[in-house]
């Protein structure tokens, strides 16, 4: 599984795009790669990224591809979750 170490804040600060495409050039995978094994088009995948319009759907499905996590938690105080 790929870790990423965050590095003085750099990849906090980074769109959720950008990540993708840190991690998929840690990994030698293009977007097409990453297109083909979602069983989508390229073209579809690479408007999605340009445009950083990306759903939790389309985050949790590429990230299941590459063999990571995501998850998206709001803190609504210290005890709750949502």
């Amino acid at each position: 599984m790929l870790e990423l170490k965050q590095r003085k804040g750099v990849l906090s600060m980074l769109s959720a795009t950008e990540k993708i495409k840190v991690i998929l050039k840690r990994e030698n995978l293009t977007i097409k790669d990453l297109a083909e094994q979602m069983g989508t088009s390229r073209q579809n995948l690479h408007n999605k990224l340009a445009k950083d319009n990306l759903s939790e759907n389309d985050l949790k499905k590429i990230c299941s591809h590459l063999g990571i996590t995501f998850e998206v938690v709001f803190y609504l105080n210290e005890n709750e979750k949502l």
